[in-house]
């Protein structure tokens, strides 16, 4: 497989898991290969706001890595991705990657797509955020991370909560040039308005 087709998902125990499932299953329709790491909390989480288990998450990856399998392939820089996603990133998750203690395979392969310089986008589920996070925030963007908090893009004028969802993560996805062709991209303002714009 080629490193440029393969990508890590990682679902922590934050709210928003229907994010990495949604990533998922876009990255599958863009044939992409992933490898996915669900961590113990994410798996409440999951059953807690979509009424899934563990069966039904792990059928949306190609590959699965139990969290606690820290000789997986992707704790190793020589097994070669096109990076990791978090989707979402819980604000542990995401200070253990930070601090580089890694303590299972999620912290792990995201701490291994760092020092291999490739892309590690975090989708952080916290609000609001204090002085503590936002300075976390900062050393992993200046280690060469990408925070991207699921932001709703309303000139897309979403129709339900789906489409918001589907947004975010392919906005997430574009971060590692995965076209999924399920999104409303900005075109520029159309309106009678901008006419008279001074």
């Amino acid at each position: 497989m080629d490193a440029r087709q393969r990508l890590v998902v990682g679902i922590s125990g934050a709210s928003g898991a229907v994010y990495g499932i949604r990533s998922l299953e876009l990255a599958r329709a863009a044939g992409i290969e992933t490898h996915l790491v669900v961590s113990r909390a994410a798996l409440l989480t999951l059953h807690q706001e979509l009424g899934l288990q563990k069966d039904d998450l792990e059928t949306k990856a190609d590959i699965v890595h139990p969290v606690q399998d820290i000789g997986a392939s992707i704790a190793s820089g020589s097994f070669r991705t096109m990076g990791m996603l978090i989707a979402p990133c819980s604000v542990r998750t995401m200070s253990e990657i930070a601090s580089g203690v890694t303590s299972s395979l999620m912290s792990r392969a995201a701490d291994v797509v760092l020092k291999e310089r490739r892309r590690l986008v975090l989708m952080v589920r916290e609000t609001p955020l204090h002085l503590g996070h936002l300075r976390t925030m900062t050393a992993l963007t200046e280690m060469g991370a990408a925070i991207m908090p699921p932001v709703p893009a309303f000139y897309a004028h979403p129709g339900s909560l789906d489409e918001m969802v589907t947004h975010s993560s392919a906005r997430a996805l574009d971060l590692f040039g995965i076209d999924t062709d399920a999104i409303q991209r900005w075109g520029g303002l159309k309106d009678a308005l901008t006419e008279n714009a001074p």
